[in-house]
């Protein structure tokens, strides 16, 4: 398992996000969850995201530390969100998580996939 600091070349956190995901880790109320965000087949464009809590540590993970967050990929997905920034957004039109991903060619309208 390789650990890194947080580098153009990986997946970015921005600190709305980090302290998003701080936040819910805090209410889940464990000290051993990270957040595991990944690149899965499926979805109306081709690939999709999943961003889920993981205790898992996987041969091969790319590790990448945020403060107190940690935000862990796997070895297939990482190359796909190399660039990639994670935020958080709160207003009236949208709440929720956002990824802006300079690899995707394309996506479809609710954002959750992309080609």
């Amino acid at each position: 398992m390789s650990t890194e600091t947080s580098t153009t070349t990986g997946i970015l956190l921005s600190d709305n996000a980090a302290a998003k995901v701080a936040a819910l880790l805090a209410q889940e109320g464990r000290d051993d969850l990270n957040l595991r965000v990944a690149v899965q087949p499926g979805g109306c464009s081709g690939l999709k995201y999943q961003l889920y809590f993981d205790d898992r540590n996987l041969e091969g993970d790319v590790v990448r530390e945020f403060g107190n967050v940690k935000v862990i990929t796997d070895k297939m997905s990482d190359p796909y969100l190399s660039g990639a920034t994670i935020d958080f957004v709160d207003t009236i039109e949208k709440q929720g998580f956002t990824i802006d991903n300079p690899n995707a060619q394309g996506s479809c309208a609710c954002g959750d996939s992309f080609n």
